[in-house]
């Protein structure tokens, strides 16, 4: 066993060099967002063993019989020649290393070698290693940049009692709403007072926690949730939970009346309805039990009907508070879900434009995307010498007052060039949301591109040739209605509008091919 003394120094060591790796990464370029993500999870790494040996190093401070001991222990002896204590320390070390010869020294410093010098062996390597943080997102979360909700909204739209079911991008903006009040706010009493609403919030609680602590290592979510815990036993405690109670418990009326009819205390019977309660007053049972009742002692009371003044009232408390408690767990995760996405409210927005991207994307565009983001992003630069970075600056630095823009070769195309093309033009389209296009050629090519095609699309138009050179709303919205007025509804078939092709490569609009394939031409 080493000594206190020793493992304290040790400690202390460890706990420095630490905190200088941590330095070294944290200070680290952060060019890119996988760059940044794998940094910081570094760093909490690091911070989870600094944050141990810390612990450990205040435990042992507190051990003060053995630290004592160990003190006691290396003073002088009584007798000045007396080496007994060496001896047997020395021994024991001899044993140790007799006993496992193999025994790697200094194995912090491959620890903390393992934090340092990842980047220098990725370089080194041929081969590619896998990413450890990228293991931890989807594809659809796009490397902790989106979240993927597409299971709770399933779960969303399954609810019962919903009433209208809602598309991604609309419980996006359910979502996106809990930065004014608590989420699901929209969502009717009876549907949150049942069991699936629990289990749904719980599920979407959990994925928030997980995606928030993945994507941001450094925040410290579990104390943010203790905080919100707090409020919320706070906000519970107050009594102003009536949206989390039930309200469909039975009222006792006047006159005997009771929810499940009208009850006779003469009689001894319950009726349904009003009038048949009425009628019955004027017959001859009625009023022979009445006055019977009259000279007879009180009645028993309705056995199914309403308890008594004071069992009702201690069943009324008891039920209340069973029923306010029956629904605290989905109250309190709603709350915590709640401050969850209040946090996580810019990857929120950026998750629904990259879903509003990619509708406007073709499937052949997309398949580009997925290519462009599996590639290996190229390692930065090495940065040289003071004299060669001056002389590097120098000669990259291009004079281009007239802030022409760079060809090929990376200088600025020349001037007759960019009037010849016309570069200096500006052509604005209202379609594209007021996007600008320098030169008449860039112009005419954005009809056919996704942007042109989204804004179509969002007007309910088709992008066909006859919008050609339309760039104001109005004028599409007129030349369409001009179109149907002149009997060219064809455009606007979608029918006529998509063609198929069959096995043996004929074209065919969706109508004709439809009709073929039903009686088994194609």
């Amino acid at each position: 066993m080493d000594s206190i003394i020793e493992v304290q120094r040790q400690t202390h060591e460890e706990i420095e060099h630490l905190e200088r790796a941590l330095y070294t990464i944290l200070a680290k370029p952060q060019a890119t967002h996988q760059t940044r993500l794998q940094n910081e999870h570094k760093a909490s790494q690091l911070l989870d063993r600094i944050h141990s040996r810390v612990v450990t190093l205040n435990n042992l401070y507190e051990d003060k019989d053995t630290r004592k001991a160990e003190i006691d222990a290396i003073s002088a002896p009584a007798q000045q020649n007396d080496l007994s204590a060496f001896y047997e320390r020395l021994g024991r070390i001899t044993e140790h290393h007799t006993k496992y010869p193999d025994s790697t020294v200094g194995g912090f410093e491959l620890e903390l070698a393992a934090f340092l010098d990842d980047d220098q062996e990725a370089e080194d390597e041929e081969f590619e290693q896998d990413d450890p943080v990228a293991l931890m997102f989807s594809g659809e979360e796009g490397y902790g940049k989106y979240l993927d909700l597409y299971a709770n909204h399933t779960t969303y739209n399954n609810l019962k009692h919903i009433g209208k079911r809602l598309a991604y991008l609309q419980y996006l903006d359910v979502l996106l709403a809990a930065q004014s009040g608590p989420v699901h706010n929209e969502l009717p009493k009876e549907c949150r007072l049942h069991r699936d609403y629990e289990l749904y919030i719980r599920a979407l609680h959990a994925y928030l926690v997980s995606f928030m602590k993945r994507s941001q290592p450094l925040v410290d979510v579990e104390g943010q949730q203790r905080e919100a815990e707090a409020q919320f036993n706070k906000y519970w405690e107050s009594g102003e939970t009536e949206e989390w109670e039930e309200s469909h418990q039975p009222k006792t009326q006047e006159n005997g009346n009771v929810e499940g009819g009208i009850w006779c205390a003469a009689c001894q019977k319950m009726y349904s309805k009003q009038t048949v309660y009425d009628a019955h007053l004027s017959s001859k049972k009625h009023i022979k039990a009445a006055q019977k009742q009259a000279t007879a002692e009180a009645p028993p009371s309705n056995p199914n009907g309403p308890p008594a003044a004071e069992s009702s009232q201690q069943h009324g408390e008891s039920s209340h508070v069973s029923s306010k408690n029956k629904h605290r767990a989905a109250a309190f995760y709603t709350h915590l879900a709640t401050q969850l996405l209040r946090e996580l409210a810019p990857a929120l927005n950026d998750t629904k434009s990259n879903v509003e991207r990619r509708f406007s994307l073709t499937a052949r565009e997309r398949e580009q995307e997925l290519l462009e983001q599996s590639k290996k992003p190229p390692p930065p630069a090495k940065t040289p010498a003071n004299g060669e970075a001056e002389e590097e600056e120098e000669e990259e630095r291009i004079y281009n007052p007239l802030k022409l823009p760079l060809g090929w070769d990376g200088k600025p195309i020349p001037y007759w060039l960019y009037k010849l093309h016309g570069l200096g033009v500006e052509y604005r389209c209202e379609i594209c949301s007021d996007h600008v296009y320098m030169g008449r050629k860039n112009f005419e090519r954005h009809f056919q591109e996704s942007r042109h095609a989204f804004g179509m699309r969002a007007l309910g138009l088709p992008n066909t040739k006859h919008f050609h050179e339309i760039t104001r709303i109005e004028d599409a919205l007129a030349l369409a209605e001009k179109l149907k007025r002149e009997g060219r509804n064809e455009i606007f078939e979608q029918e006529t509008m998509e063609e198929l092709e069959d096995e043996e490569g004929n074209v065919y609009n969706r109508k004709t091919y439809e009709d073929l394939k039903k009686q088994g031409l194609i």
